[in-house]
């Protein structure tokens, strides 16, 4: 319950006492008043321990925090009559101040238990709660008797929702408020004279009030705010944040709007009255020394004001501002929002001394206080109870779970789900270099080089294929692959490199399967169309949209390339073959294993594949995250004998052409990111391959694998509910909206983590239930909310 208590001092003045203290007591719903009279003696030394702990008060901020931001231009203590050695002040702020505070809080408390004031004091206690709300406001017009601190009273710490204000004696009944429940709150912000201090901390903190219309006037002149205030449409809060000071006499209050002008109430009299007449209601200045500010104010009748009654640090301004609007936007009253930043002002108290004290309320108390808008309903949600929500989760989850799957099975999601695949392959942290192969290129360069009448078409000539076989065949290499068609025989000249390849247990060339008449294939050199085993297809399968991402391992051969192995298998299985591991067809289950590795062949309905030609034995192919996959070596450099043994000795030897003008490049999940021409020469996608196997089996690096249909099925049901328990949970739509993109997130982070792992997990459709189920469980919960 709330309750209003007027503490009327009448005439009278610290000297000389207040012969006459009324104290009227209102609860709400009732317009008579209870009335308690008094009399307070007086205590001219209240005023005198006033004086000086407000001095030492500003000497102490002086000596610990020289430099240091103040809201306020006052920098000369001379004129206070009180004579300290200002060298002393380190002492004085450690025992002194200390002391001089608890003596302040004992008069204070001792004037208030005297005889003549008891029986106020025990009138209230009877009449009031400790859980009600008060508004205690003193009535007085002694300029001293109001700059006391009131909240030291006992009175505030035995009531905790008790609150200290300040008020004139003469009060009028002000405008009642707008009653508009659906509307803004207007502020007018002005951001004065900022040197030395930082008012933009104050703008950001405006910024992030909910339901407020803020109009910001940055260091204006004086006809620019006076335009403003006459504004129509009127004003809620008038904030000002920057200098503030007291002229001389201490009867006068100024605030600095920019660097050189200055401007009192008085001279902002005509549009304030202006103001408070189309309903400004709460004047906050957040700036120093503002008692005489707020006292000129009040005879305006403005509602409510807060100031500060002493010079305040930057950041002691910076933090009221910041709890007290964060408590009063969130639903305290206006009086309870202050009193909560006052109190946690204290936490400060070990670097900025009395930082509590500081805030002061001034207001009328025939205004009702302001109470900030409720947020639009529909901004916030409210929560279903449990026995609503799970059965409509469960239903709306099974149903867009089962319309996601039937969509997929029917391929519509196939070209999003690889291309998210590609996206995931691509994330992967980075691997090193495979060191098992070296890569010969053939280059743009090295064709140019090689004299066209030798070369007769081809990349690579007779000449300085027999010259590359040489020089690399006398590191001892393990294996030697040619990624290069030869449909010709060798030239009688170069018979060495016919018996070589002809008779070297390490050779392996390539073919193509022949696929229908506009695509005949390649048959392999003559000089090993006799040896299968010496021949591996280059065949590859890409998927609707060009880019490789599967491997085939072995296939029935299809003249002219009679081999039923491809170049990848032949190369790893030679490689291998040293090490005494030898591969073997698994039957029935149609799997090769490599030792004690399966590379287990895909189905036409796997993964994110949906109806694919899975003919002959084909594996997902994990592409190594390395660039380059293997060292390499350009045909320049071997026949200029730049080879190395430890380049080359136990490796395989690869050489293709990485020619642009031959067209053996491809698309890749890697296109758009190593390569600059955006697609893979084939005699890399072969090492990739090659790779592939051999670091499976001797690595123990992960081979790409899927759940079964019906662990797939799960995964993207679970995604779907937690987009119905984001939705139900989270009532304001924009955090539901911040949620569900960091839950992708999540779910991005999974994916990616599970493929590392070797499994490949659905993404594309996991997300867009995620999203589908959040969205239809927020519209629904709203409306049956609504119903």
């Amino acid at each position: 319950m709330s309750k209003l208590v007027v503490l009327n001092l009448g005439k009278g003045n610290l000297k000389q006492g207040f012969p006459s203290v009324t104290a009227a007591l209102w609860e709400d719903g009732n317009p008579i008043a209870m009335q308690f009279t008094g009399s307070l003696p007086a205590a001219p030394e209240l005023w005198s321990l006033y004086k000086r702990w407000q001095l030492l008060y500003q000497l102490l901020y002086e000596a610990l925090y020289p430099g240091s931001d103040w809201r306020n231009y006052t920098d000369d203590l001379e004129d206070i009559d009180i004579e300290i050695d200002e060298e002393d002040v380190t002492n004085v702020s450690s025992i002194d101040f200390s002391n001089l505070c608890d003596d302040l809080h004992k008069q204070i408390n001792s004037w208030l238990k005297s005889e003549p004031f008891r029986h106020i004091d025990q009138k209230l206690r009877t009449k009031l709660n400790p859980d009600d709300e008060i508004r205690l406001i003193l009535a007085t017009e002694d300029n001293q008797v109001r700059r006391l601190p009131w909240h030291l009273w006992n009175f505030f710490e035995d009531y905790q929702k008790a609150i200290a204000c300040s008020s004139i004696l003469e009060v009028e009944q002000v405008k009642p408020l707008r009653n508009n429940p659906g509307r803004k709150i207007r502020i007018l912000a002005v951001l004065g004279n900022s040197q030395g201090i930082d008012v933009q901390q104050d703008r950001a903190i405006l910024e992030q009030l909910p339901g407020a219309e803020i109009i910001f006037l940055v260091e204006p002149q004086r006809q620019e705010l006076d335009r403003w205030l006459w504004d129509k449409r009127g004003w809620d809060m008038l904030f000002f944040a920057g200098h503030g000071s007291t002229d001389a006499e201490g009867e006068s209050g100024r605030i600095h709007l920019n660097q050189t002008d200055t401007l009192t109430i008085a001279q902002l009299k005509n549009a304030l009255k202006a103001a408070i007449a189309r309903g400004l209601n709460l004047v906050v200045f957040n700036s120093c020394e503002g008692l005489e500010l707020a006292r000129e104010l009040g005879s305006l009748q403005i509602p409510q004001m807060i100031v500060m009654r002493e010079p305040v640090p930057d950041f002691v301004a910076q933090e009221f501002l910041k709890h007290f609007l964060e408590a009063f936007a969130h639903g305290e009253s206006f009086y309870l929002a202050v009193r909560e930043a006052q109190d946690k002002l204290q936490g400060l108290e070990n670097e900025f001394p009395c930082a509590s004290w500081l805030p002061v309320i001034c207001q009328n108390p025939a205004a009702e206080p302001l109470v900030w808008p409720e947020q639009r309903v529909s901004d916030r949600r409210p929560i279903l109870p449990s026995r609503r929500i799970l059965p409509l989760l469960l239903k709306v989850s099974l149903v867009i779970t089962t319309l996601a799957i039937g969509i997929r099975s029917l391929g519509i999601l196939q070209l999003g789900e690889l291309a998210a695949f590609d996206l995931l392959m691509r994330s992967r942290p980075p691997e090193k270099t495979d060191p098992r192969i070296l890569v010969v290129e053939v280059t743009e360069a090295d064709v140019s080089a090689q004299p066209a009448t030798e070369r007769a078409g081809a990349s690579l000539s007779d000449k300085a294929l027999a010259e590359a076989m040489k020089k690399i065949e006398r590191f001892n290499p393990r294996v030697i692959g040619l990624d290069i068609y030869r449909e010709n025989p060798t030239k009688p000249e170069y018979a060495n490199l016919a018996k070589t390849m002809q008779t070297s247990d390490r050779f392996i060339a390539i073919c193509k399967a022949s696929e229908d008449k506009t695509n005949p294939g390649v048959p392999p050199p003559p000089e090993v169309s006799s040896q299968i085993q010496r021949q591996g297809f280059s065949d590859v399968v890409a998927d609707p949209d060009n880019v490789i991402r599967r491997q085939i391992l072995a296939m029935s051969g299809a003249p002219p390339c009679a081999t039923d192995k491809s170049f990848s298998f032949r190369l790893a299985s030679l490689y291998l073959k040293n090490q005494g591991i030898q591969p073997q067809l698994l039957i029935p289950e149609n799997n090769w294993q490599f030792g004690n590795v399966v590379f287990k062949t895909i189905e036409q309905n796997i993964g994110g594949y949906s109806g694919i030609d899975n003919l002959g034995y084909q594996v997902l192919l994990n592409w190594r995250a390395a660039n380059p996959v293997a060292q390499t070596v350009t045909l320049k450099e071997v026949l200029d004998n730049q080879l190395t043994a430890d380049l080359v000795r136990d490796r395989i030897v690869m050489i293709g052409t990485t020619a642009e003008s031959f067209h053996d490049y491809w698309s890749t999940p890697y296109s758009s990111q190593m390569w600059p021409h955006k697609q893979m020469p084939g005699v890399v996608v072969q090492a990739h391959m090659v790779s592939q196997i051999l670091s499976a089996v001797l690595d123990h690096r992960p081979l790409l694998w899927v759940l079964p249909k019906w662990g797939e099925n799960l995964w993207i049901w679970v995604w779907c509910v937690a987009g119905g328990v984001l939705a139900w949970q989270l009532r304001s739509r924009l955090r539901l909206i911040i949620a569900l993109i960091g839950a992708i997130g999540i779910l991005y982070l999974a994916c990616l983590f599970l493929l590392i792992q070797g499994l490949w997990i659905p993404l594309l459709p996991s997300a867009l239930v995620l999203l589908t189920g959040g969205a239809t469980v927020a519209t629904l919960t709203s409306s049956q909310s609504e119903e």
